[in-house]
């Protein structure tokens, strides 16, 4: 759904890049984007007792995001040093993304990332969960780097789905099972 979704707003970018005042939107690769959005999909994942993460962002407007809290250049399509790369996303994400599971402080533990066409993606788990009745998220990626930044979230506990939207400065969601 995530990635559907995501292919949908980069359609829905690509046509409104055509016309009007661009003074304002961010260059992505062959066009121009208009609106901050990133993609968090989290699993509970009930056979494993984990809480899977994935997090899509635009990769231009996440090296800003990197370049502007770590005042360094990172370049995710091509790293000069991917340990190092891996190190920057993985505290840039976990800085930004909270998760409390039945009101009890979770942390999420970096599994790896990768680059896909214009976008990337970063996987982190939570082990020992067995089960979900509540996840409170606080979420602010990319809200330092871009004032109109969306944040869409979607949680699957029990094969059950919800989804939600955080535009800046909203941080927090409370989803409930």
């Amino acid at each position: 759904m995530a990635a559907s979704l995501f292919k949908w707003f980069s359609a829905y970018l690509f046509l409104l890049s055509g016309s009007g005042d661009k003074s304002n939107y961010q260059d992505v690769g062959e066009f121009v984007h208009p609106l901050y959005v990133t993609v968090t999909e989290i699993n509970h994942n009930a056979k494993d007792k984990t809480l899977e993460v994935s997090c899509k962002i635009f990769t231009n407007d996440f090296e800003a995001a990197l370049e502007k809290t770590l005042h360094t250049k990172t370049d995710l399509s091509d790293p000069k040093d991917k340990k190092a790369t891996d190190k920057s996303v993985s505290d840039y994400i976990q800085r930004h993304l909270q998760l409390k599971v039945d009101g009890k402080q979770v942390v999420i533990e970096f599994v790896g990332s990768e680059k896909e066409t214009d976008a990337t993606w970063s996987y982190f788990q939570v082990n020992n969960i067995a089960t979900v009745k509540k996840l409170e998220i606080t979420n602010s990626l990319l809200y330092e780097t871009y004032e109109g930044e969306i944040n869409l979230m979607h949680l699957t506990v029990s094969g059950n789905r919800k989804s939600e939207k955080l535009t800046n400065p909203e941080r927090n969601v409370v989803f409930e099972f």
